[in-house]
């Protein structure tokens, strides 16, 4: 079974934009991937496991916003540094614009 099968939620590629607020600020930044559950980013400086951040995802395709908060569940702090964030206690509404463009990106 590989890694992709064993996910919960379907994970894309997107072109969606995210502003990050934890430890740093990052403004207009490219997502790696993105599912209902969560989503990575490549950055200069990673946050530790643990760490809440505060999320706006920028979907340009759909004219929404979606602002949210989330918890790093993984990071690694060598080239390339990336990390992974889990959503926390999504509302119905950035569940549903999640879904929408998910689903327009799975086609």
């Amino acid at each position: 079974m590989n890694e992709e099968s064993k996910r919960e939620n379907v994970r894309i590629q997107t072109d969606a934009l995210l502003d990050y607020t934890g430890t740093e600020v990052l403004l207009f930044h490219k997502i790696e991937n993105l599912s209902l559950g969560g989503l990575s980013i490549h950055s200069a400086s990673v946050e530790p496991v643990g760490t809440r951040v505060f999320l706006t995802i920028n979907f340009p395709d759909l004219r929404e916003t979606v602002e949210l908060e989330g918890e790093v569940v993984w990071s690694r702090n060598r080239d390339p540094r990336e990390m992974g964030i889990r959503f926390v206690d999504l509302s119905s509404r950035d569940e549903a614009v999640l879904s929408r463009y998910i689903a327009a990106r799975s086609q």
